[in-house]
């Protein structure tokens, strides 16, 4: 089977002896393996089948099943990375009861997606672009035509936030650019990040939803959030929304970003706080009694696969959950402390261990240098298990892309720190700088998967393969 990390080889020679190769090889496998395993062709065909004139959805937390019957047509619209691929899978197992629809997805991937009867536009990510916009134009203009004798399948995944933008009349889309970027520089995890865009929006925090009523809704979910919250996940367009345009102020405010925004910002949401524009759609509005929000995948179905590879190659599995948020280079000192117990201590587990660990971390950016996330986590870690044998630490973004570069994310060993010394790169200070892509681009490290056009977070690996003592 191939593997999805394209460089795996050139990974394993940085290896110093057997012991790191082996500990390099248990993590990068496990990590491909189970973002093989959450692509979302997969998911849609282990998920979804059909049995006659019934649509059967098996969810993460609770399953549903459709009289297809019920219905004249069926619709498939969509946002995110995942949402052409559970497009292409859809069409397989509907055929042509779906009268059509579209998708927006990831600009750049639409050729590797296979559909006849739903259409397919690419849009930018991380941040909106003018696709983004005539996209959701596109899917609202069709959504308004429907009645309650059709049915909606809404495809949903992370990074629809940015593919389906439209903003509320009164901002502009550069307004919501300029504050989604001061936000994510800023360090703002996505619940704060998606309540500011969501009461810029028109079509998220449920807005969606109400275009589509009194059509039945059915949303397949992808998670790619902490703790799946449905008004989080790709900014919850057909879910019910628990925050307010107070919440949003309070985030800017938070950031010391209130002064900073535009004009055109700061006076929708104050308008909106004070009552005098309409809230997103919340719980208790009649409209959701007609739309179903499932997640069919998480964080925590990647991470499960990812313990089941290391138990089939003969190592111990300790999962550590899908909820790990917090600054990345903190993160990454912890989960390195982590893989030196194992080491010394056999605590958690003794050797040979695949320590798993899931979510999203942040990065708090206040140097001038490039990287993400995942790469800026790697690269704390390898402070801390500098001059460790047969221990790795190695995270990845399951999308295949960590921030603003071109990798998935890094692998260190406990050569990494010093193998950068000796080449004149002080890993301290280019962690300083937030320029973690610069130290692992010229030191080795750096993971390429490209874009995998799937989204359930990050996965974070520890592997140790020996005990300190032998």
């Amino acid at each position: 089977m191939e593997h999805l990390i394209k460089n795996l080889e050139e990974l394993l020679r940085l290896a110093e002896g057997s012991e790191d190769r082996e500990a390099a090889e248990l993590a990068l496998t496990a990590a491909s393996e189970a973002i093989r395993d959450v692509l979302p062709d997969k998911v849609v065909k282990r998920s979804i089948s059909l049995r006659e004139d019934k649509l059967v959805v098996r969810g993460v937390y609770e399953s549903s099943e459709i009289d297809l019957s019920r219905y004249d047509r069926i619709w498939v619209f969509g946002c995110g990375k995942a949402s052409g691929l559970m497009a292409s899978a859809l069409e397989d197992i509907l055929g042509d009861r779906i009268a059509g629809g579209l998708v927006l997805v990831l600009e750049g991937t639409e050729d590797r997606i296979r559909t006849s009867l739903v259409e397919v536009m690419g849009a930018s990510h991380p941040l909106p672009g003018d696709k983004s916009v005539r996209g959701a134009e596109a899917i609202v203009k069709q959504l308004k035509r429907l009645g309650e004798r059709d049915l909606v399948l809404f495809l949903v995944s992370g990074g629809g936030s940015a593919l389906m933008t439209l903003p509320r009349e009164g901002v502009e889309l550069e307004d919501i650019v300029e504050v989604t970027r001061q936000l994510l520089k800023a360090g703002a995890d996505i619940r704060e990040l998606n309540a500011v865009r969501k009461h810029l929006s028109a079509v998220k925090g449920g807005w969606l939803a109400r275009y589509a009523y009194p059509a039945t809704v059915v949303s397949m979910i992808v998670s790619d959030v902490v703790g799946d919250r449905l008004d989080t996940i790709a900014s919850g367009p057909t879910a019910p929304d628990g925050t307010t345009f107070r919440d949003a102020l309070e985030v800017l405010e938070r950031y010391r970003l209130l002064n900073k925004v535009s004009s055109r910002v700061r006076r929708m949401l104050e308008a909106g706080a004070s009552g005098a524009i309409p809230e997103t759609p919340k719980p208790g509005d009649p409209l959701f009694r007609k739309v179903k929000n499932i997640i069919v995948c998480n964080n925590a179905s990647a991470l499960e696969t990812a313990a089941r590879v290391a138990e089939k190659r003969g190592a111990r599995a300790v999962v550590l959950g899908s909820y790990i948020e917090g600054e990345a280079r903190e993160v990454g000192k912890v989960l390195a402390s982590i893989g030196r117990a194992a080491a010394h201590s056999k605590v958690p587990a003794e050797p040979p261990v695949l320590v798993v660990a899931g979510g999203e971390t942040t990065v708090t950016v206040k140097g001038e240098g490039r990287g993400g996330r995942n790469q800026e986590l790697t690269l704390a870690a390898s402070l801390k298990i500098r001059g460790e044998v047969g221990v790795v630490v190695c995270s990845i973004g399951t999308d295949g892309v960590d921030g603003d570069t071109d990798a998935a994310g890094a692998i260190a060993y406990g050569n990494t720190a010093e193998r950068g010394m000796l080449m004149g790169i002080d890993p301290q200070e280019a962690l300083d700088r937030n320029d973690s892509y610069g130290f692992f681009s010229r030191v080795g490290g750096l993971v390429f998967t490209g874009p995998t056009l799937t989204n359930v977070n990050d996965i974070m690996l520890v592997s140790v393969v020996r005990n300190a003592f032998n």
